[in-house]
């Protein structure tokens, strides 16, 4: 900004004419021509030092200077500004408003009444940006959170946009006005007056110490090329608490964080003696008068009644109670499962516990999104590795859900969310009443009830099927959904006369989760007639007058039912007789007969019918070769050898029996195949020391025959003790 001055001399005649100077003259002009550079020279440099312009919008421009050594600022007569106007304007002072001029230099001339002229060039470079001062709207307190709000308005309509805005907060406590926090914030201008809004939580109880704020701000306009500069802090706004003549301690039960740093204060009428938290005393800080406070670092987890905080005086205790905990972790392990397509049931883990309980505990809300159905779950303790769970009912149509989560304590909160396709999350409740129905004696049908609505997809279950002494089965059944229904599913395969339980557990096709088992229901299946005749064996008499008829008891796996009797008949070639009705349990019956060959058949009866008869031939094919041999067993069990016999057809038969009994010989007898040449022989009747005698008898066509006979000793043992 450039700038220079001149002074114009009036001539001097007489009658039109110049006066004539006196020789003195010329020294005199000199003196003043000298005069008048000096003070052109000393308004030049006032100028350059003194001119300055500001603009608070950028539209008009605050222009203000010194007048000229020796020139009355009450004698400017106009400013004139070389622009594309040639503008003048009439003027009175040394300070002008003029429309802001283009980019670029521009030639502006001062003239005085006096005649004096200043000069001076002007450019939007060397313009100060300088908003105005702003004004606050409304400073407002939260006492229970200890937190300001600030309301004020950018007056962004006066200004060009966009233009980004920088604010600086300046908050202090009184009495001592000491600055305790100064914040920076940034908005954009938008050419409409805004009203912005500030938070600010104070340290100290706000009802501890009177808290002022003040704003400042600073635009910067990107196609404003001059200086930016701040503006005048604004006038104080102040927060005070209305204090009374008893003695408070601030703040009153507050919920903070663990780990946390915190300050309370206690406004008492007299002298405070001591402060402490718990039983640890903490440094009084005076703060003003007899207001005191304590400063408490890294406060611990507190107990579910809450950290105390006591203040003493000379004739009182007084405190407050603080509780120290987290906000909710996120929740973890959220899933989504129905158990009847009617209500959707949510689980999740809490997580880290927050420390908090009853009115401070967290709060879970659940919403669900596209229905906007939501539920709320609350309880007043905390227990650890404990699993929460909402419920909520189901629109009919609904299949996706979008589910969140949201926990929340004075604290914080924390939120999880799962998308899922219910149908595909079914987990059925546990099937009740299931009953069983006999169909025959290899087929039930089992029938249970299944609360829920599983119209629209199909079911897919599990029945367990026990028996004893066998291995667990487990069968798959799809069956067709319904609403409320009892489901039936045959059983086959089963064993007559046997007793089963049952159990069963159902999910959905597409499978989530089994239900839990049902009740196990045992059941007896109905009997079918025997599958095999009783294994048989005879004897003779001693006399060899009567045949002695020998039978096994049935395995339960054959006798199919309950034997009731067994009927013995005897045939012939003539004829067949029908000799006797045995009950059972007896295994054993005696008829006379003579040496004739007959064909002894034993049947087995129960409540469904008779077994397939089992036949044996009285007739005994002789044998004189029969040689007599030695064998030991070891144990309960004793190992006997032949050789293979190609006219054996049938089986072959060993019986046993004690040596020291009198005849007929029978303690028992096992048959095996006729391709076999060894057997061993286990018994629990075997006594150590006792002689058994073992007799092989080879079956054909026409009857048994003696071939073997062996006698055995169990452990055997001295031979005097033997025959002692």
């Amino acid at each position: 900004m450039g700038t220079y001055s001149w002074w114009r001399q009036p001539s001097w005649t007489v009658d039109n004419k110049r006066s004539r100077m006196t020789p003195n003259l010329p020294w005199l002009l000199s003196a003043l021509t000298l005069l008048h550079l000096m003070i052109h020279v000393h308004g030049l440099k006032r100028g350059v030092q003194d001119l300055k312009c500001t603009t608070s919008n950028i539209r008009v421009w605050a222009c203000s200077w010194s007048a000229p050594l020796g020139v009355s600022p009450g004698t400017v007569k106009d400013i004139c500004i070389k622009d594309r106007f040639h503008s003048c304007h009439r003027l009175e002072t040394t300070n002008v408003k003029i429309p802001a001029l283009s980019p670029g230099d521009h030639e502006v001339t001062i003239n005085y009444l006096n005649g004096f002229q200043s000069k001076f060039t002007l450019n939007e470079k060397d313009v100060s940006l300088v908003p105005d001062t702003p004004e606050i709207l409304d400073l407002s307190a939260d006492y229970f959170t200890s937190s300001l709000e600030l309301k004020w308005n950018d007056r962004g309509s006066a200004l060009p946009y966009p233009s980004n805005a920088t604010w600086e907060v300046k908050v202090l406590q009184n009495p001592r006005r000491e600055p305790v926090a100064l914040v920076s914030l940034n908005t954009v201008l938008n050419g409409k007056d805004t009203v912005h809004r500030w938070n600010w939580t104070s340290d100290l109880p706000l009802q501890c110490a009177t808290h002022s704020v003040s704003i400042r701000w600073h635009v910067d306009y990107p196609h404003f090329s001059g200086y930016k500069e701040w503006s005048d802090w604004s006038p104080l706004k102040n927060i005070s608490w209305i204090r009374n003549t008893e003695t408070n301690v601030f703040p009153q039960d507050k919920v903070v964080l663990a780990g946390s740093n915190m300050t309370i204060c206690c406004m008492s009428p007299t002298k405070v003696l001591s402060g402490q938290i718990g039983n640890t005393f903490r440094p009084l800080i005076h703060l003003y008068g007899e207001t005191v406070a304590i400063h408490i670092l890294n406060i611990p987890v507190s107990e579910n009644s809450g950290t105390n905080i006591i203040f003493s005086t000379d004739d009182d205790v007084y405190g407050t109670v603080i509780f120290a905990g987290y906000p909710p972790d996120v929740p973890q392990k959220l899933s989504c499962e129905t158990h009847d397509l009617k209500e959707i049931i949510c689980s999740w883990n809490p997580g880290r516990i927050t420390g908090l309980v009853g009115p401070r505990n967290t709060e879970y809300t659940l919403l669900e999104s596209i229905s906007g159905k939501s539920a709320v779950f609350f309880r007043f303790e905390e227990l650890a590795n404990e699993t929460y769970w909402l419920s909520l009912q189901m629109l009919p149509d609904q299949e996706i859900h979008n589910f969140t989560l949201t926990g929340r304590n004075p604290l914080g909160q924390a939120e999880s969310a799962i998308v899922i396709n219910v149908t595909e999350r079914v987990a059925p409740h546990v099937p009740i009443s299931l009953k069983v129905k006999d169909i025959n004696s290899a087929v039930v049908t089992l029938s249970w009830y299944l609360p829920g609505n599983f119209t629209k997809i199909n079911l897919l279950c599990q029945i367990e099927i026990c028996k004893a002494n066998a291995k667990k089965e487990v069968r798959n059944a799809t069956i067709t959904g319904a609403e409320d229904s009892t489901y039936h599913v045959a059983v086959d395969k089963l064993n007559p006369y046997t007793i089963y339980s049952f159990r069963v557990r159902c999910s959905s096709e597409t499978f989530w989760k089994w239900s839990r088992w049902s009740n196990e229901k045992r059941h007896l299946t109905t009997e079918a007639t025997p599958s095999k005749g009783p294994d048989t064996w005879r004897e003779w008499s001693s006399d060899g007058k009567n045949l002695i008829i020998y039978w096994k008891p049935l395995p339960i796996n054959e006798a199919n039912g309950k034997i009731l009797a067994y009927n013995i008949s005897c045939s012939s070639n003539e004829e067949t007789q029908s000799l006797s009705e045995i009950l059972d349990p007896q295994h054993r019956a005696e008829i006379q007969l003579n040496k004739n060959d007959y064909i002894i058949s034993v049947v087995a009866r129960n409540s469904a019918g008779s077994s397939p008869p089992s036949k044996i031939a009285t007739m005994e094919i002789p044998n004189d070769d029969v040689t007599v041999e030695q064998a030991v067993g070891i144990g309960n069990r004793i190992f006997l050898t032949w050789h293979h016999n190609p006219n054996m057809t049938c089986d072959y038969v060993i019986k046993w029996c004690n040596s020291s009994r009198s005849e007929p010989c029978l303690l028992d007898w096992i048959k095996v195949p006729s391709n076999s040449t060894e057997t061993v022989i286990e018994s629990d009747q075997f006594q150590p020391g006792v002689r058994y005698n073992f007799y092989l008898y080879g079956c054909t066509n026409q009857g048994y025959q003696l071939l073997r006979s062996i006698i055995g000793y169990i452990e055997e043992l001295e031979r005097r003790e033997r025959y002692a």
